[in-house]
């Protein structure tokens, strides 16, 4: 028998199996009408289940039965109570069911239609829905559906039609006052159901406000949560007037459970926010926003019992749910303000909120989003400014394409490129050429400009002398203190803004921007900011039908024969240099004219690795396997590939199908996807407690055209191979396991031993062989050039108790004459010997510890460390 058969069948047996005492004069065209429903659903859906999604509005079945009288719908929503309380007995019998089981179907029919019944106005007497609660309370009680999953909240918006209709009754008062006292009440819904905290926030408004005068609110409490205290204990501190409306904006904070807020709630917390005062407002909510961020999760102990057995397990916890969606909602009411001071909070809120906390994911991502609405839609562009620097920051990919959503739509009311809104929205905070000077009386305080993430501030006192600390007559004065606390913070903003626009230029290349002079000068030559960065770069500057390599030196362009270039006019455009375009003498030149002048590159140009085709590349044809066979370590390659504009999801140990992946980026500019293709690394045991692989293993390399078909790798521009190959050799340079020098003795994977073995001290990928250059030019200037000489693909370092071949690539050891693996692990962070060190460019960490072994080893004599002197002084 068909599904449509038996679903037919079983609508008869149910129906004369239900004891129905309703004495009705409808009973014989409920029974019509529910089967023309079932009919109709069975002839409208091919094969439908109870998951089926049901258009109701689209049946006419249903409309006819919309089209009742008031009485016959009142008098079938008790019958379909009765029915489906009958049907759902029956089905928690079964041992098992399908998905398509037709008695579960019927039981989500009757379900749909009930809450569809309740919907609409039906006019009902208070009495009537009384007893309709006390049918959902009874079948709870029952263990036949929970109190939770009946539609509570369809039947409490009846309730608030008789009171705005009539008014509060002592009687429905009295039962609503009873009715918040059932413990029923207390339920939380899991998957589906009410919103029990909505229903009984909204049954205490009714009572509350009809025992006080009008303009009165219900108080509101937060969760006693780290955030929850503070910001309870601070509403209970204001004034009566203030305290109300307070409370009159948590009731709506409470409601942002949707993407985004409507209109209607934007204009509701406006005028609240309007009757408190702006400024009052920001005082109170700013450092709320302050806490958030200053909190980490905490780790909470719980324990379950299931199945007779009891289960202890640790969970990380930020903020109770509940407090989010209050703090969500408060975020949304920032919309109306643009103010730096409310902006970077909200910036820094959503920087928080998206940091993943171990196991779970973002710490609050719901918060972050709304945080990134009130950015992009905040007046002017400085909020736009803010997510610009948050693409850089944030991994997440679901989140950097929602800031990239953001940036596009900004950028079609303004009719420029996204590209040349995050430009537009870079603030300055009223550099000069890197610097600025804050008056304090007859002292000025100057701001610098040093280095990527570094600013020094000096006072200058009135006769030109300079100090370090603060004047005292400055921290004695509240309105010094308060533009003290503004400088402060904006020399934080300046090294965040400088480190995401440094990560800006350097993947500017893919985007093949070419300025006009005067787009160049504005945002970046003079620029107060940016001009730090653009001044120590190599630039190109079109004249007629070619462009020329340009040096700014001692204010002035010089170009390839250290002349100062004059030619430069309104007509002139300008593009970013990139060796790719150069022969290697030229490349060699600018070498070393950085070198000679100790200009450090803010990122890696002059020296920034080149990648051609190779022969076995070009006779593939359509894939490189030159970084194909790595084993790299899967969350470290994920978080590199975030940084870079890669996409990439996690593999799982889970069984979704899943055995492959692979990281791709877009180059719009150009129409072509990169994709790195990555494989399962299937080793017992080697996931995390979320089932997410702890390693991965690497495949080939492919480019994929704007019709979707696999391109010849000899139709790929240069650049774009160049640059594609660079991120790839990034991603296992850095993320191999073949870098860490303890994954072998901490076990590793043993039967990958001879991967890491073969990486660690095999032969230099790109990046590595540039590094060996800088070294080889490095050394004659170093205090351990006596004793240090390069050999192949090691630095060579002779100790006083042995030498060491420190591999440039990996920067692991082996000791002479036997060898002998020698780890050291060393810490994260700037290296004080290195710092002294002129290195020609930011961002090579693995050139520091290169050199920072090399210092060590060099008077191993010296050497404190008992892990490291026990293997040394092992034979």
């Amino acid at each position: 028998m068909g599904i449509k058969d038996t679903l037919k069948s079983l609508f008869k047996s149910n129906q004369s199996d239900l004891e129905i005492n309703l004495e009705s004069k409808h009973q014989k065209r409920f029974d019509q009408d529910l089967k023309q429903v079932v009919d109709e659903i069975n002839d409208t859906y091919n094969s439908p289940g109870w998951y089926s999604v049901i258009t109701w509005g689209k049946l006419k079945s249903y409309k006819v039965i919309k089209g009742r009288s008031a009485s016959y719908k009142k008098e079938l929503v008790v019958y379909l109570i009765r029915r489906f309380n009958d049907i759902k007995k029956k089905n928690d019998k079964k041992k098992s069911w399908t998905s398509r089981d037709p008695e579960r179907l019927l039981e989500s029919i009757y379900s749909e239609l009930l809450s569809g019944l309740l919907r609409s106005d039906l006019s009902y007497e208070i009495s009537e829905l009384e007893y309709l609660l006390k049918k959902y309370k009874k079948s709870d009680e029952a263990n036949i559906r929970k109190f939770v999953e009946w539609p509570i909240g369809f039947t409490i918006q009846q309730l608030e039609r008789i009171i705005k209709k009539d008014g509060m009754s002592n009687e429905l008062k009295t039962f609503l006052e009873g009715f918040l006292k059932w413990p029923q009440m207390k339920q939380e819904r899991s998957y589906w159901g009410t919103d029990m905290e909505k229903v009984r926030l909204k049954i205490q408004k009714w009572v509350f406000e009809d025992d006080h005068e009008e303009g009165t609110t219900l108080p509101y409490k937060l969760t006693a949560d780290r955030f929850g205290k503070v910001v309870n204990h601070d509403i209970q501190s204001l004034d009566k007037e203030m305290i109300n409306s307070v409370y009159e904006l948590a009731h709506l904070f409470i409601t942002a459970k949707s993407s985004k807020p409507t209109q209607k709630y934007l204009k509701a917390t406006s005028e609240v926010i309007d009757n408190i005062g702006i400024t009052k407002y920001k005082a109170l909510i700013q450092p709320w926003i302050e806490l958030v961020c200053s909190l980490k999760e905490i780790i909470v102990t719980k324990t379950d019992t299931y199945g007779g057995r009891t289960y202890t397990y640790n969970t990380h916890e930020f903020i109770d749910e509940k407090n989010l969606v209050f703090l969500k909602g408060m975020v949304w009411s920032l919309v109306k303000f643009y103010d730096s001071k409310t902006l970077e909070l909200v910036a820094k809120l959503a920087e928080r909120s998206f940091k993943k906390i171990p196991g779970v994911g973002p710490a609050a991502a719901a918060v972050g989003n709304a945080c990134l609405y009130v950015l992009a839609n905040s007046k002017g562009l400085e909020g736009i400014s803010h997510l610009s620097r948050l693409k850089l920051r944030i991994k997440q990919n679901s989140t950097r394409n929602l800031i990239t959503k953001y940036l596009e739509e900004a950028s079609k009311k303004l009719g420029i490129s996204s590209s040349e809104i995050e430009e537009l929205s870079i603030p300055d905070f009223g550099l000069i050429q890197g610097e600025k000077s804050i008056d304090f009386e007859d002292y000025k305080l100057r701001l610098r400009v040093e280095d990527i993430g570094k600013v020094s501030s000096v006072w200058i006192k009135p006769d030109g002398a300079t100090q370090k600390s603060t004047p005292s007559f400055v921290n004695q004065s509240e309105s010094h203190k308060k533009v003290l606390k503004k400088v402060k913070s904006d020399v934080a903003q300046i090294k965040k803004y400088l480190t995401a626009q440094r990560d800006r230029i350097d993947r500017i290349y893919l985007d093949d921007r070419v300025w006009s002079l005067e787009n160049f000068e504005k945002f970046y030559l003079n620029h107060g900011l940016v001009s730090f960065i653009a001044k120590r770069l190599l630039w190109q500057f079109k004249k007629e039908k070619d462009y020329h390599t340009v040096m700014w030196v001692d204010g002035q362009w010089l170009d390839e024969h250290k002349e100062v270039v004059h030619w430069i006019d309104e007509n002139t455009s300008v593009r970013l240099w990139h060796p790719i375009y150069d022969s290697v003498d030229q490349i060699m030149f600018w070498r070393q004219q950085f070198e000679e002048l100790e200009i450090k590159q803010p990122l890696k140009q002059v020296y920034r690795e080149v990648y051609l085709l190779t022969d076995a590349e070009i006779n593939t044809k359509t894939y490189s396997n030159r970084m194909a066979a790595h084993i790299l370590k899967q969350h470290q390659f994920n978080a590199l590939t975030s940084v870079r504009g890669w996409k990439y999801t996690l593999m799982g140990a889970f069984d979704n199908g899943v055995d492959a992946e692979m990281a791709s980026i877009k180059m719009i500019k150009h129409d072509i996807t990169a994709q790195y293709w990555i494989n399962e690394l299937n080793a017992d045991d080697a996931f995390n407690d979320t089932g997410i692989w702890n390693y991965v293993a690497t495949d080939q390399v492919r480019f994929i055209d704007k019709n979707m078909e696999v391109m010849d790798l000899v139709d790929v521009p240069k650049l774009v191979f160049t640059e594609v190959m660079r991120d790839v050799d990034l991603f296992v340079g850095v993320s191999s396991v073949g870098n860490d020098p303890e994954w072998r003795d901490n076990g590793g994977l043993p039967q990958y031993g001879d991967y890491w073995t073969t990486y660690s001290f095999g032969n230099l990928t790109e990046i590595a062989k540039t590094r060996k250059d800088i070294i080889e030019k490095l050394l004659p200037r170093l205090k351990i050039k006596k004793v240090a000489h390069i050999d192949g693909k090691f630095l060579i370092v002779k100790g006083s108790k042995r030498t060491y071949k420190i591999h440039i690539g990996s920067t692991n050891i082996l000791m002479a004459p036997n060898d002998q693996y020698l780890c050291i692990v060393q810490a994260r962070g700037k290296e004080a010997i290195t710092d002294k060190v002129f290195l020609p460019f930011e961002g090579d960490r693995g050139l520091s510890l290169v050199l920072s072994k090399a210092f060590l080893l060099a008077d191993d004599h010296k050497i404190t460390d008992p892990t490291i002197l026990s293997q040394i002084n092992r034979s």
